[in-house]
């Protein structure tokens, strides 16, 4: 039963496909719905800036408010650890430039060269609601046989999805 001045809305569509529709929400007349925007966690390393990530993240976006922040490990190989940060933080720089063209909200960190180090210094689950791991295809670095993805699940206990990319 509602009370005098408050009307039920039905919510028929929410953009996370793990909600179904809900119970009634009832509001005060003229009152807006809030909307629930959705945090976004993504690591990934070489791959940061490559388009299956963007796209992937723009079409997340389409279905509701999201806030992504993005994580890469600094890069391995040679130079001095100060030029392979700046390397790392210029491709984060990179993507996050091309999400914000697309209205997308990101931020990014440089994390710990260790992947799963990376996430567990950014994880903050009442900061995120998901994560984004995302790879190149299998036998290009090491994170597969790490089995980064449900490593980064059984850390989180959070929502993962694995995201291959085409390549580094």
């Amino acid at each position: 039963m509602l009370r005098k001045g408050l009307r039920a809305v039905s919510v028929v569509a929410i953009s996370a496909p793990v909600f179904e529709a809900v119970a009634p929400i009832i509001t005060a007349p003229g009152a807006e719905i809030m909307h629930w925007t959705t945090k976004l966690l993504v690591i990934a390393n070489r791959t940061i800036d490559a388009n299956e990530i963007r796209d992937a993240i723009v079409s997340r976006a389409a279905g509701g408010p999201l806030e992504v922040t993005l994580v890469a490990p600094v890069l391995s190989g040679a130079g001095s650890m100060p030029a392979r940060r700046t390397a790392t933080a210029l491709r984060l720089d990179q993507a996050v430039r091309r999400l914000s063209e697309a209205g997308v909200k990101a931020e990014a960190i440089v994390g710990d060269a260790d992947p799963i180090v990376a996430v567990q210094d950014a994880w903050d689950p009442r900061r995120f609601d998901e994560v984004i791991v995302v790879t190149p295809p299998t036998g290009v670095p090491r994170w597969m046989p790490a089995d980064l993805p449900h490593r980064v699940e059984r850390l989180t206990a959070a929502r993962v999805t694995h995201i291959v990319t085409a390549g580094s």
